[in-house]
């Protein structure tokens, strides 16, 4: 059990620095886009909603860990 509790603390960790990372490019991004008419530049534009996209899926996924964490520690401090 304390592997499991292990790993999964681990991996949330690894996904919560990615996660941070992420957001700092989509900030970077937005800063970079304020001069900017949606859809002015194409590319620009697309670049944009595939990393918003790519946030969304990567918060989703690290609340899943962090739930899984969660379940873990209760799970153990029942017993």
């Amino acid at each position: 059990m304390s592997d499991e509790n292990g790993s999964a603390q681990a991996r949330f960790q690894n996904h919560a620095i990615v996660e941070v990372v992420l957001l700092l490019v989509l900030f970077a991004y937005m800063a970079l886009a304020q001069s900017r008419m949606v859809g002015d530049d194409f590319s620009f534009t697309v670049a944009g909603a595939g990393l918003m996209a790519l946030v969304t899926y990567w918060t989703l996924y690290t609340l899943r860990d962090g739930l899984e964490l969660i379940a873990l520690r209760s799970g153990r401090s029942r017993h």
